[in-house]
C-alpha cells in the first residue's frame, strides 16, 4: 500500500520533552485526510487505520528508531502487510545520516517509514510497505574479491579497532622491504622484484611517506620509510 500524496501540515502545541503521545495528532490528521478512520492503542497496535477496500494500516511510533520498534513493526506483519513506523523527523546532518540508514533497513523489512515535525506537525513518507530487492554492486563484490585474494594470511583480528592490515599496505611494505635490501630503484624493477604489479603508482602516491623520488621513475625510501619497516 503506497500512502503518498501531497504535503500536509497538522499543527501541535508546544513541547519540551519529547513523547510519543506528540506523534498521535499529526499521524492521525494525515491519515484521515486520505479517508481513513483512524483509533489509536487497538489491541497492541499504537495506531490502526481502516478504509473500505484497503488492507488496514498498523503505525507503530517511537521518539526514535530502536531495535523495539523494528521487532514491534516485523511481529505486525502477522497481521497486514501495509506496517509503518513513525518517529519524530532527523535534526542536523549527522541525524539525517543516521535517518536514512534506518530507512534503509525498514525497506528491507518492507516496513514504511513515517516521520513528524513536531514544530508544526509536518508529516512525510519516506518509504511504503513492500518486497524489497537489494540491488547488487558488482564493483564492489569485485572489489572486496580482489583484496581477499590479495590480503596474505589472515593478519587482522576481527572486530577489533584501530589501524588495520590491508592488502595495499602489504604492498607497501614490500616495495619498501626490496627499496631496503637494494636501494634505490626504478619502479619497473620493484614492481617485478617485489611481487606488486602497481609499485610505480604507490610509491608516486605514497599514501605513507615511505617513499622518495630521486629520478624520473627511480625511487628510494624515505626515513618514515625506514622507521616503518623497523617496527
Amino acid at each position: 500500500m503506497r500512502l503518498r500524496g501531497g504535503a500536509q501540515v497538522f499543527r501541535s502545541g508546544g513541547m519540551s520533552k519529547v513523547s510519543e503521545t506528540d506523534l498521535y495528532a499529526p499521524v492521525k490528521g494525515w491519515l484521515e485526510a486520505r479517508g481513513f478512520e483512524v483509533k489509536s492503542e487497538v489491541g497492541a497496535v499504537d495506531v490502526m487505520a481502516c478504509r473500505e477496500g484497503d488492507e488496514p494500516v498498523l503505525i507503530e511510533m517511537k521518539v526514535g528508531f530502536s531495535l523495539t520498534l523494528l521487532q514491534q513493526a516485523v511481529a505486525r506483519q502477522s497481521v497486514t502487510d501495509a506496517v509503518y513506523v513513525a518517529v519524530p523527523r532527523w535534526k542536523g546532518r549527522t541525524g539525517y545520516k543516521a535517518f536514512k540508514g534506518n530507512v534503509g533497513l525498514c525497506r528491507r523489512l518492507g516496513v514504511g517509514v513515517l516521520s513528524v515535525r513536531l514544530e508544526d506537525g509536518f508529516v512525510e513518507v519516506h518509504a511504503d510497505p513492500g518486497p524489497f530487492q537489494p540491488r547488487k554492486s558488482k564493483r564492489r563484490k569485485e572489489r572486496l574479491l580482489s583484496a581477499f585474494e590479495r590480503l596474505e594470511g589472515d593478519p587482522n583480528i576481527g572486530g577489533s579497532r584501530g589501524a588495520r592490515v590491508t592488502a595495499y599496505r602489504q604492498d607497501a611494505v614490500r616495495c619498501a622491504a626490496f627499496l631496503a635490501e637494494h636501494g634505490a630503484s626504478r619502479g619497473a624493477v620493484v614492481a617485478k622484484g617485489a611481487g606488486v604489479a602497481k609499485a610505480t603508482q604507490m610509491m608516486r602516491d605514497n599514501h605513507y611517506g615511505w617513499f622518495e623520488k630521486v629520478g624520473t621513475g627511480v625511487y628510494m625510501l624515505s626515513e618514515a620509510g625506514v622507521a616503518a619497516l623497523a617496527e
